[in-house]
């Protein structure tokens, strides 16, 4: 029967840890695997004193550049709305992915101006857009 005091590790999974300095019998006694004299034979010396810091500084990867916390904003084109909305229809994040140009919509929306827009009187809420896109909703402020 399995029970929670009967489960035990894959047979050759686990390794019993060397212990050391239990005398000769043992097989790690006298000096311990340490070796005669000097200072990785001596107690109290880290293993980063031993090794010297600045050789694990220059062992460890460094990770470069910057990975901002900030979501990328999703991306949808003037040309895919054109095409998936009517004439009049609110444009937000939910009616996006309902539409399916959405993964999610916790994520921020940019609207980009890739294709001209063909509808009138679209509603935008809740989304980004470019400077391209602005312009085409609002023809009189062109400059």
């Amino acid at each position: 029967m399995l029970a929670i005091h009967t489960v035990k590790p894959a047979k050759g999974s686990t390794k019993k840890r060397k212990r050391v300095g239990r005398g000769n019998a043992s097989g790690h006694g006298t000096y311990s695997g340490r070796g005669l004299k000097g200072q990785k034979s001596r107690s109290g010396v880290s293993n980063l004193k031993r090794l010297g810091m600045r050789q694990v500084l220059l062992r460890t990867p460094k990770k470069r550049g910057f990975k901002s916390l900030k979501p990328k904003n999703q991306v949808v084109n003037l040309d895919v709305i054109n095409v998936n909305f009517k004439d009049g229809d609110k444009i937000t994040p939910k009616t996006l992915l309902r539409a399916g140009l959405l993964d999610t919509s916790k994520i921020p929306v940019k609207i980009l101006g890739k294709g001209e827009l063909k509808l009138k009187n679209l509603k935008f809420s809740g989304v980004k857009m470019s400077a391209s896109v602005k312009k085409q909703l609002d023809p009189e402020k062109k400059k």
